[in-house]
């Protein structure tokens, strides 16, 4: 994808560089074309995806424009010099560490950070501000997998790597979508799939999802209820004599003892299917898949982490390959998918508040002093910090006074965001670096700092396969906008750290980094990047993709590890870890009687501050929705398109409704990316409750109580404006970014007296163009008896906004919008349209929406095709249309429309 760019970072030549979203890590090539335009496509040559790259990496060109970028310091408010907000920064700090202590001060950061930001950050609070208060969104989505590997392997330490997924004869994926959430990794699996059809895939997720259509096993179990299924097929495999016993003799501890409570909890079949909510045959088909195939890997993900025990699920599943000795081999082992960017690369240098870096342990007194020693520190926190969830309670109750948030959305991905968010306007001191200036967590900061984003930024990434690989400039910086490292440098260079911080690159601070991984190591740590200690700086910009460890005598890297049997853990032995499976802690009742799930789309990241600005990729689910089974919706008298208010103890959305199959009865699935930008009522985390799995820390994000209950409008609208323009707090609203302009869904719940006053307040905020003048011209249509009424705004024959009352976006017509708002003078065919666009509907904004984001392919366009050519294949309609022939996310939807249109 190509879009026009002034800030260009060198010649034309390509760079090589990394996706910033999810843990795949694909490799990209950015293109300054003659024209100005920066070209992005997959790169060839990098090994997570051989060129091949998702929608949201189709689109990143789409990404690099500055409109809502932060590109100034500001300080209460005004723009400041640099040295003045770092000074304020400092000094703020300062201040409250000598009131309040060195535990009244925290980071809280980010898996989308490159690792060095993390390395510095992770140095100056454990290292020399003394305090170990520094945590990151990584603990809301892999926090859980940190703990499990670390209980079994001695060592956080993903075994595999993603050849072993076209290697293995069965697949199974447990809480991971891995066809939306990791697409070009997915589509991996399904093409060694299609080349072996004997090769079979399990998908153990409550919903039916498109990854559990693509599986020869659908195990729709009852949320919460992983750890019962694993420990069942624990005693299944021992019962029936499948375990590798001269490996858990030799290389294992506590087989014994696993055993035991697998057995205790999940001892037959009968059992776990009642308990799990299965079919009997179904869980036993699972069991004997797994016990006849050797070649298994195990996928899991959010799914599994995010829960009260979710540490728990995660030994439960490694048990299982541990008893069978499926570790460290080709196509066999536990293997953990990571939701951001660099989640690992942050669990490489202590990113996380019970963490010591180079995968050092914090509570280890040996291994403190080894980083006080190497870093020459007057102390290194002693003791763990707090937890994401820990600490904004701490700076809600006033423990923690001042924190600096970099480069997350908390108020928006936090359980109990509305707590949160008053936590922070408690707070006397709230710093945030962010690229863009308008999110939920900026608004509520005293002092902006302005960050690079992608394509501006130096340093390292590494995904879910321990592989490190760079992030290049490809762009000029714009404006004051500073990397994420150097904030952090300047800010402890006048807290009286100089010395220890005197990085003038992000290679000098990679290279300290590497050092620490290869001190006192002699092989006793399996992070160890001893080989890439010494890279020069040209050899740093050079550096290709590589798995770690990395030692000094094999620069090559390390594609497995643990095949030998030998582990991470004093003795050497892997530990198989007890399990007791327990819910929820909070069970549906009488007054909350849903059980809420929440997760990712395909299209969208994380809280859209950057796809959320890219029409492609809103139009294959333009607004948030709470996923209802058709039993449910029907009690509750609500229909597909319906406004609904969810509400849970901690707080509420609202959004509209969308009634199918893909949920269980009692089951509602809302996704999380929506925030106060995009809707008025959309934050999720708002509903989320904020119990933690005492292991790790990582939120019960997959299990709720809600109620729903339905909304009935007064009046519902549409509007479009080339402009963002406020609305009043009464009024429900969805915001939709379109090409050129935003398509805003409302539902007013009282009445209006007056239609062409509320209009010409909502719409004389718009913006006018350039050079189109001052004049404005309003042209209106009202129906009182029928309750629509239709207003135009327009400069010098140029549209600036419309709002129709009554009506809804007609299927097909967002293309009408695009081009209108696009032309420069609206023709009179298009201008007498502006008020009869839409003449029915009641407002829910219904779209043909985008199923193939990568090629730009409409569902219309599809269900054409397949009428036209009389043939219902996905490969047909590829060759038609080019929909499925990239990143193949959109497979599983083109299946089910050709099979009804068909």
């Amino acid at each position: 994808m190509s879009t026009r760019s002034a800030r260009a970072a060198g010649p034309t030549a390509d760079v090589r560089t990394t996706c910033p979203y999810c843990g795949v890590g694909c490799g990209v090539v950015a293109r300054h074309e003659p024209s100005g335009a920066v070209r992005i496509t997959g790169d060839p040559a990098h090994p997570a995806n051989h060129g091949r790259l998702c929608s949201k990496g189709m689109a990143l060109g789409e990404t690099l424009g500055l409109a809502g970028r932060l590109l100034y310091p500001q300080v209460g408010g005004r723009r400041a010099a640099w040295d003045e907000a770092l000074q304020t920064v400092a000094d703020g700090f300062r201040r409250t560490i000598a009131a309040h202590g060195a535990r009244s001060v925290a980071l809280y950061v980010s898996g989308q950070w490159l690792t060095e930001d993390y390395y510095v950050a992770n140095k100056l609070m454990k290292g020399f501000i003394g305090s170990a208060n520094i945590d990151t969104n990584s603990r809301l989505c892999m926090a859980s997998s940190v703990a499990g590997h670390r209980r079994a392997f001695g060592a956080d330490v993903v075994p595999g790597c993603y050849e072993d997924l076209e290697l293995a004869r069965l697949v199974v994926c447990a809480g991971s979508n891995a066809a939306w959430c990791h697409p070009v990794l997915f589509q991996r699996i399904r093409a060694a799939k299609e080349a072996d059809p004997a090769r079979r895939m399990v998908v153990i997720d409550p919903r039916r999802t498109a990854t559990s259509e693509g599986a020869d096993l659908h195990l729709p179990l009852r949320p919460g209820t992983d750890g019962w299924l694993f420990n069942g097929l624990l005693a299944y495999l021992h019962a029936r004599g499948c375990g590798d016993r001269a490996f858990v003799e030799r290389c294992t501890t506590g087989a014994d003892a696993a055993l035991e409570a697998a057995q205790a909890s999940a001892g037959s079949i009968a059992l776990v299917a009642e308990r799990c909510g299965l079919a009997p045959a179904a869980v036993e088909a699972f069991y004997r898949w797994f016990a006849e195939t050797p070649e298994t890997v195990t996928l899991y993900s959010q799914g599994v982490h995010q829960s009260s025990s979710g540490s728990d699920k995660v030994n439960a599943i490694v048990n299982c390959h541990l008893l069978t000795g499926r570790i460290g081999r080709p196509g066999m082992g536990p293997f953990s998918l990571t939701g951001q960017p660099n989640a690992m690369g942050g669990r490489e240098v202590g990113g996380l508040a019970n963490q010591l870096a180079a995968h050092l342990a914090l509570e280890d007194p040996g291994h403190r002093a080894l980083v006080q020693r190497f870093w020459n520190a007057p102390a290194v926190a002693d003791a763990p910090g707090l937890k994401a969830v820990e600490l904004f309670e701490a700076i809600h109750r006033g423990e923690v006074r001042a924190v600096w948030i970099m480069a997350t959305n908390p108020v928006v991905s936090l359980p109990d965001a509305d707590r949160v968010r008053e936590a922070l306007r408690r707070c006397p001191l709230v710093v945030v670096s962010d690229c863009y200036r308008d999110t939920d967590t900026a608004d509520l900061a005293q002092i902006l700092l302005p960050a690079l984003a992608w394509g501006e930024k130096e340093g390292t990434v590494t995904n879910s396969e321990r592989r490190i690989s760079r992030q290049r400039a490809f762009l000029q910086p714009p404006a004051e906008a500073r990397a994420d490292w150097w904030q952090l440098t300047q800010v402890a260079r006048r807290l009286g750290f100089a010395a220890a911080f005197p990085y003038e690159s992000a290679c000098d601070v990679f290279r300290e980094h590497a050092a620490l991984s290869a001190y006192e190591n002699q092989g006793r740590r399996a992070f160890d990047l001893s080989g890439l200690c010494a890279l020069s700086p040209a050899a740093y910009q050079a550096l290709e993709p590589v798995q770690w460890p990395v030692h000094a005598d094999d620069a090559a890297g390390t594609v497995r590890l643990y095949g030998d049997g030998r582990f991470t853990t004093p003795d050497g032995r892997a530990r198989l870890v007890p399990v007791a499976p327990r819910l929820p802690v909070h069970a549906p009742d009488a007054a909350y009687p849903l059980v809420l799930n929440t997760g990712r789309l395909r299209d969208q990241w994380h809280t859209m501050t950057r796809t959320g600005r890219v029409a492609t990729l809103c139009r294959h689910t333009p607004v948030p929705y709470a996923d209802l089974h058709p039993d449910d919706a029907r009690a509750l008298r609500l229909a597909d398109g319906q406004w609904v208010r969810l509400e849970s103890r901690w707080g509420h959305v609202v959004t509209q409704v969308r009634v199918g199959d893909r949920v269980a009865r009692g089951s509602v699935f809302v996704p999380m990316h929506w925030t106060a930008q995009f809707s008025s009522a959309g934050r999720v985390g708002s509903l989320v409750n904020p119990v933690t799995d005492p292991v790790s820390g990582q939120p019960e994000s997959k299990h709720t109580p809600v109620r729903a209950v339905p909304l009935e409008p007064a009046w519902q609208a549409m509007l479009c404006s080339r402009t963002v323009l406020g609305l009043p707090p009464d009024v429900a609203w969805i915001r939709v970014r379109e090409q050129g302009y935003w398509r805003t869904l409302l539902a007013g719940f009282g009445p209006v007296e007056d239609w062409h006053a509320t209009a010409r307040r909502w719409l004389g905020a718009v913006e006018l163009p350039a050079a189109t003048g001052t004049g404005q011209d309003w042209i209106a249509y009202h129906d009182p008896k029928a309750g629509r009424f239709r207003v135009a705004l327009l400069s010098g024959h140029r549209l600036l906004a419309a709002l129709s009352v009554g009506a809804a976006l007609e299927v097909g017509a967002e293309g009408w919008w695009d081009a209108a708002f696009a032309a420069r003078q609206l023709s009179p065919r298009q201008r007498a349209r502006l008020l009869s666009l839409g003449a029915s509907g009641n407002g829910a904004g219904v779209v043909d929406p985008l199923i193939c984001a990568c090629h730009r392919v409409a569902r219309s366009a599809i269900v054409d095709a397949v009428r036209r050519s009389g043939r219902a294949e996905p490969g047909e309609i590829g060759r038609l249309t080019g929909a499925g022939t990239a990143c193949g996310s959109c497979l599983p939807e083109i299946r089910t429309l050709t099979a009804q249109a068909g």
